[in-house]
This record gives C-alpha cells, sequence and structure tokens, in this order.
C-alpha cells in the first residue's frame, strides 16, 4: 500500500481531522484572545494539543518515500517551489488585511519591515506552509544517513526544550521527528493501518483507555520545580502547562496520539458518511491558506453584535465558519474559472515542465 500512488482513503480522513483541529486552536485562542475570557472550547484545543501537529507532520512525510530520488530540479519544483508559492501569494493576502494596523501602530516603515521579515520568520497560520520545504530538503540531505540515527537525533531535539525565538527553528527541533517518522517509517504505518482496519473493537478498546490518560497528562500541573524544562509554547498561547510538556512526555504523547488519529482515521473512512472528511483532508491546504479571513470576520461579528455570549459556542461556531468557509470560496472558484491562482499553481510557477526539460536537455 505504500507504493500505491492513488488516494488512501484513510489519510484523507486524518488530514481532515489535522485540519479542522489546526482551525479550531487558532479560532478558539482568537476568541478567547478578544473577550478577555476562556470558554470550554479551551479544554478541547488543549487536550488535543500533544499530538495535533505532530500527525500533521506525520501524514505529510507518508509518501516522500516515493518521491525523494527524483532529479533535483523536479524536487525542487514539487517540494519547494509548490509551497514557496503559495507561502508568497498568501502572505501577500494576509498582509494586505493586516498592514493597515501595523502602520497605525508602527508607520508605513514599520509595516514593510514586517513584511519583509515574514520571509525569515514565518507569518501567522503560514508557518506550516513555511517549515515544509525545509523539512522535505533536509530530508533529502540526510537520507544517505542510518535512519535509526537520524529519529534519534531528531527525536533528541524534541526532547530538547529549544527557545531560541526564532519560529522556523524552534518548530523545526520540535516537529521533525514526526515527519521524519512519516518517511522513514512509512511502511511501518501503513502496516498498522490495515490491523486498524481488521481489527475495530480492539482499536476502539485501546482509543477508550488511550483519550482520559492524555487528558491526565495534559490537565495534571507540572510540577513548579519543573518549568524550567517545559516544552516552549510555539505558537500555542493558549497551551496549559501540564506534565505533558514535560521532556520524554511530549515525545510520548505526541506518538501516542498521532498512532490514535490515524486509527480514528482507519475507523471512519469505512463510514459512508465520514466522504465529507475524507473530502476536506483531501483539499486541506484550500482550507489552511483561506481560513483566516472568514474565521476573524466571525469572530469580530459574534463578539460585536453578541447574538452569542457563551465563549465557548462562539469558539465553536467561528471554527466551523473558518472551516466552511474556504469550502464555499473554493466551490465558487472552481465554479466561476476565476481566482484558480489562488489554491493551483499556475504553469508560469513551475521550474520543471516538460517543455523546459527539453529546453535543458537541448
Amino acid at each position: 500500500m505504500a507504493g500505491n500512488t492513488s488516494r488512501i482513503g484513510w489519510v484523507d480522513t486524518a488530514k481532515g481531522i489535522c485540519i479542522i483541529m489546526v482551525v479550531m486552536v487558532h479560532a478558539t485562542l482568537g476568541v478567547e484572545a478578544a473577550a478577555g475570557e476562556q470558554g470550554w472550547m479551551h479544554l478541547a484545543v488543549a487536550w488535543a494539543r500533544p499530538f495535533r501537529m505532530p500527525d500533521f507532520f506525520l501524514i505529510s512525510g507518508l509518501f516522500l518515500g516515493l518521491v525523494i530520488d527524483r532529479p533535483w530540479l523536479r524536487y525542487l519544483d514539487r517540494k519547494v517551489v509548490h509551497f514557496a508559492y503559495f507561502y508568497v501569494l498568501w502572505l501577500a493576502i494576509q498582509f494586505a488585511f493586516k498592514a493597515p494596523g501595523i502602520a497605525l501602530e508602527q508607520g508605513a516603515a514599520g509595516a514593510v519591515a514586517a513584511y519583509l521579515f515574514a520571509f525569515v520568520q514565518p507569518f501567522g497560520t503560514l508557518w506550516f506552509v513555511y517549515l515544509l520545504p525545509i523539512f522535505f530538503v533536509f530530508t533529502r540531505a540526510v537520507r544517505s544517513l542510518p535512519v535509526w540515527f537520524v529519529l534519534l537525533w531528531a527525536a533528541t531535539m524534541e526532547i530538547l526544550p529549544v527557545r531560541t525565538g526564532s519560529i522556523t527553528f524552534d518548530e523545526f527541533c520540535g516537529r521533525y521527528v514526526y515527519f521524519f517518522a512519516g518517511y522513514a517509517l512509512a511502511a511501518h504505518v501503513f502496516t498498522l493501518a490495515d490491523w486498524f482496519r481488521a481489527n475495530p473493537a480492539r482499536v476502539l478498546a485501546a482509543l477508550a483507555v488511550w483519550a482520559p490518560i492524555n487528558a491526565l497528562f495534559v490537565f495534571t500541573p507540572a510540577p513548579f520545580a519543573l518549568a524550567a524544562f517545559l516544552q516552549p509554547d510555539i505558537g500555542d498561547s493558549g497551551a496549559m502547562q501540564g506534565i505533558a510538556e514535560l521532556p520524554f512526555v511530549s515525545l510520548l504523547l505526541g506518538s501516542a496520539g498521532l498512532i490514535a488519529v490515524v486509527a480514528i482515521a482507519v475507523l471512519l473512512s469505512e463510514l459512508r458518511n465520514a466522504a465529507w472528511l475524507n473530502w476536506l483532508g483531501a483539499h486541506s491546504i484550500v482550507v489552511y491558506l483561506a481560513f483566516f479571513l472568514p474565521m476573524a470576520a466571525t469572530r469580530v461579528v459574534l463578539l460585536k453584535t453578541g447574538i452569542v455570549t457563551d465563549i465557548g459556542t462562539i469558539s465553536l461556531i467561528t471554527t466551523i465558519a473558518a472551516v466552511t468557509g474556504p469550502v464555499v470560496f473554493y466551490g465558487l472558484v472552481q465554479w466561476s474559472g476565476y481566482g484558480r491562482f489562488l489554491f493551483e499553481r499556475p504553469d508560469w510557477a513551475h521550474i520543471d515542465t516538460p517543455a523546459k526539460r527539453q529546453v535543458a536537455a537541448a
């Protein structure tokens, strides 16, 4: 199965679960920051934190083994230029909305500086798109090294509470082990998924045990004496500083959680009424790139109008709007034929095409 280039249902389902969790954390924390108080959705965000991004990175590395030995030009086109195009494009779009506020506070020069700095320090929600090409290039650079050595090194980087202030470096240290595991252990992941499919009752029993254990580690405060060893709070200001953030514990919970998400995805992918989740995962980049605007708009409307007063409910509605908004917009783009460049890389943004390969070979 690992060598099959066709879409695999549970993989898209897992991506669908992940993108919903990613949107949920931004929507919930944004509402809570604006309202100045927390709601019940904060508990869901905290519970999912140990495995939310680890699973996204594991899935991102699963099929890398199929393409990692392609010619460098083709590899860079698919794994670097592809994401660079969307980063630059959506950075400009996001910045168009945020630049006026920055200019009011820091002046026009401050806005320009903030924009240029976004090419060094990833901007807002786009850090995942910024980091993936680095993972792809680095993995190709180390592919000749023993797998056990890279895994051990990457695990060590995750265990260490790295706090340099650089989102790129800190996130690399904290997340690369999961991406590399997806690449290096893909065959084992697919074998495990097959076992999950064949043993649904055992999987459900295991999940029933895992969920409260994960919650116990998340919501149990870490001893004050160990505060210096807590994992850095990168891009998740709502994280609870529980024992789940301690070295070794975070790696174990992240690994257990991503296995649990794979198991849940396998079971859900067998259900007909979960087809929407499969579609969402197959188009996860659409949601990831565009969710910021419906999220912000819904948050402002709900908080300003007071139609809904419960902060948790506002967070839930904002999450739903942030997920469905990009889907509706994408449908309009596909229907009208206008704006496809927002989600599909145009021909001019490729450095490797049949025509260009012919020119290079001439």
